[in-house]
């Protein structure tokens, strides 16, 4: 890797290494910086870990996030959780979010969204259908779409939904329907007042053309009737 300066590190920044060590309390990983990063065991998953062993080994490429970076010290803290990027204010029922399954129990799946704690989706949540274990439909590092069904602040707790986001997905925005142009509403009014006889079918036909055929229709038409006008009035001043 090419080494970069730590000064151009940000908290937060997500970033990809090797790790080279495995220590008692965590490990060292390179990043491709000038020092090499130390990843503490509290922070290699949410869930409790009583060896680094059982979750690093040396050589292994991982994904993590910037925790703390200090350039003069030369220090650099990282970590595989992913950081807190929604505050429990943000978190609305009815929003759309996207998140890693982090553990699978049998009563449903812990979804890490970047709240300060996961989101449950409930067995009954996963889908339309009865699951009998949500291990047949969903496994632990996939990434889903899920949709916010409830949010208790007090208990921080986040109720989520993989059926209710997949059905947004399938659902299309109803198409937009075009108003029509002065031109076009004044073609329909002289097609109503025509003479009777034409059938509702060949007004149906018109009416579905293209808009530069109504307006060149309607063109004619405004024409015609002032061609037919103009020829009266001669005729009554030859009377």
């Amino acid at each position: 890797m090419s080494e970069r300066k730590l000064e151009n590190i940000q908290p937060g920044d997500r970033v990809s290494g090797t790790v080279t060590s495995v220590e008692l309390a965590g490990a060292f990983v390179d990043i491709g910086v000038e020092a090499p990063g130390f990843l503490h065991i509290s922070r290699l998953k949410s869930g409790k870990v009583n060896r680094v062993e059982d979750v690093l080994a040396p050589g292994q490429n991982v994904e993590l996030w910037v925790s703390r970076v200090d350039p003069v010290a030369q220090r650099l803290e990282l970590s595989m959780i992913r950081p807190v990027t929604l505050n429990w204010g943000q978190i609305q029922p009815g929003m759309q979010l996207r998140g890693e399954v982090i553990r699978i129990e049998a009563f449903g799946a812990f979804v890490e969204v970047g709240a300060e704690r996961p989101g449950l989706v409930h067995v009954s949540e996963i889908s339309d259908e009865y699951v009998r274990d949500p291990r047949e439909q969903i496994r632990v590092g996939e990434e889903l779409a899920v949709t916010v069904l409830e949010v208790d602040r007090k208990k921080k707790q986040i109720r989520l939904s993989l059926k209710a986001a997949q059905l947004e997905e399938v659902l299309e925005p109803e198409e937009e329907q075009q108003l029509p142009t002065a031109m076009e509403l004044a073609l329909r009014q002289a097609l109503e007042a025509s003479p009777p006889g034409r059938s509702t079918e060949k007004r149906r036909a018109k009416a579905g053309q293209p808009r530069d055929e109504l307006e060149d229709i309607l063109a004619r038409t405004l024409s015609s009737r002032l061609r037919t006008s103009t020829e009266g009035s001669e005729s009554e001043e030859n009377k």
